[in-house]
């Protein structure tokens, strides 16, 4: 048991109101609402109002905050202990491991960070390490596993309170290896502060999140916080894809990293050796020994996702054969996925909502199919304005028909968000026919009524998810949904 002194202690905080009796705290939490009673609640500086507002209605029977906080309690009757720290959410990580028992130290925990492929890292290392004998916990965008049963969260990552609760259910339901997508702003917010990683894997990195940081070197920067040998919140062991430029500065800042590539000169390579009919990739891993296995999954992403994949099992010191058997089973909800109901051109939904990841799966569409391609693609609102023209752009260079629509406008006029995309598609100066369609559900009907037997028609952006944010509210609608919608009614048609 943790007592409140021993938390100030870590936390290196000052007690007001300090308790007669110091008794245990099993508990931690961020939500005034849902604190046990007894237990710690961190208020936090919000956007708007401060988390300390609403103590005075816990159940919490102490209170952790920074000086604003204090003044704010200060002001109510409220005389419960609180404990005060300059900032908050960079100790609450470590508070949170003390109070479940440091949980991350009783299994091996496997962080997966980069622009793109984090999900699908993640996915097929849950089947390989199952596949490999492991009980395994995944945490990541498509929700949190935990040997293979669904337990529900809100974020990627989920903040520090939350993950060491998970943590701890997962040490206690005998889990011994854990899965996680690792975000930039987990790495910035001190979400994973107080977690032991034993491997950070690097994917890659493209634009993404400039709303948050700056600019590409600040978003590498908050990257290499999980690999920088100076830095608290590294792992033990790395490993890192140099298929890029910037893994390639990865690697050279992180200690003796395991490198990945689809080219030679890494210590763990892929070659793709044969692509079938369904897009199944036959591939030639070279490790500590060669392999040769099939990946379901179409894409020479889907190529590095792999080997990724298998050189983290590796430097985690699990056997790669029977974990290349379970890369074989791999899937990933709304990545690449395909809609079949039967008709005559192939229908594809896929999460890809950066300029780079759309490229990226309309050319391995352009590699699968000799018709023609066809796009849905929108922006979200409230995120990364400056990408929106990029995304229009890459839809145009690699489709044929782009349908320009609505992602998740939430609180931003839906229009306008589409011009700038429309904007980008235009001056990429394609012969992409282009056109307009809102709302999303019509553009995927459109994009439908286009295709022709042999042509290939994606809906890229949302993926697995199954709401619309507009405005504040959040709208039920799900791409697989409205694709099999859509040919059905075509083919009733027919």
């Amino acid at each position: 048991m943790t007592s409140l002194q021993q938390l100030a202690d870590i936390a290196g905080a000052r007690i007001v109101n300090p308790p007669s009796a110091d008794a245990p705290v099993t508990f931690v939490g961020l939500d005034s609402q849902n604190v046990e009673p007894g237990g710690l609640f961190a208020a936090l500086p919000g956007t708007r109002v401060h988390g300390a507002t609403y103590a005075f209605d816990s159940a919490a029977g102490a209170i952790l905050t920074d000086e604003a906080g204090l003044a704010i309690i200060q002001q109510t009757a409220d005389r419960r202990p609180v404990l005060v720290v300059e900032d908050v959410r960079a100790i609450l990580g470590y508070v949170a491991a003390e109070v479940y028992g440091h949980p991350s130290q009783s299994f091996t925990l496997l962080g997966v960070t980069g622009t793109s492929g984090k999900t699908t890292t993640t996915y097929m290392l849950e089947k390989g390490l199952t596949a490999a004998g492991c009980k395994v916990g995944l945490i990541g965008t498509t929700g949190t596993k935990i040997m293979g049963r669904d337990v529900a969260t809100e974020l990627t990552t989920p903040e520090a309170p939350m993950l060491q609760r998970l943590f701890a259910q997962m040490r206690d339901e005998g889990v011994t290896h854990v899965v996680m997508e690792v975000s930039s702003h987990a790495l910035m917010l001190g979400r994973v502060t107080g977690s032991d990683f034993d491997v950070a894997a690097f994917t890659n990195l493209s634009q993404d999140h400039l709303d948050f940081h700056p600019t590409m070197e600040d978003y590498f920067q908050a990257k290499a916080l999980f690999f920088d040998p100076a830095s608290e919140l590294r792992a033990k062991r790395s490993v890192v894809c140099v298929d890029d430029e910037w893994g390639q500065r990865m690697a050279e800042l992180a200690d003796d990293p395991l490198t990945v590539a689809t080219t030679k000169g890494a210590d763990v390579t892929a070659e793709l050796v044969r692509i079938d009919d369904q897009g199944r990739q036959r591939i030639q891993l070279t490790a500590d020994d060669t392999y040769e296995f099939t990946l379901p999954m179409p894409g020479a992403f889907n190529v590095a996702n792999a080997a990724l994949a298998a050189a983290i099992a590796q430097t985690a010191g699990v056997e790669l054969t029977p974990f290349l058997r379970g890369l074989e089973q791999a899937a990933v909800p709304g990545r690449m996925e395909r809609i079949d109901e039967g008709q005559p051109f192939v229908a594809v939904v896929d999460y890809a909502h950066k300029p780079a990841a759309i490229g990226a799966v309309l050319a391995t569409l352009r590699g699968q199919v000799e018709g023609r391609i066809g796009v849905a693609v929108g922006a979200g609102g409230d995120r990364d304005s400056s990408k929106r023209p990029l995304m229009g752009a890459e839809a145009a260079k690699g489709a044929d028909f782009v349908v320009v629509t609505d992602d998740n406008p939430r609180t931003e006029d839906p229009a306008a968000i589409r011009t700038a995309v429309l904007a980008g598609a235009r001056e990429a100066g394609t012969d992409a026919e282009i056109v307009e369609v809102s709302p999303r559900g019509k553009a995927i009907d459109a994009l439908v009524e286009w295709a022709r037997p042999g042509d290939a028609v994606i809906v890229v952006g949302k993926g697995h998810e199954v709401g619309q944010l507009v405005g504040t509210e959040k709208l039920h609608f799900d791409d697989r949904e409205e694709m099999r919608r859509a040919i059905t009614e075509r083919q009733s048609r027919a």
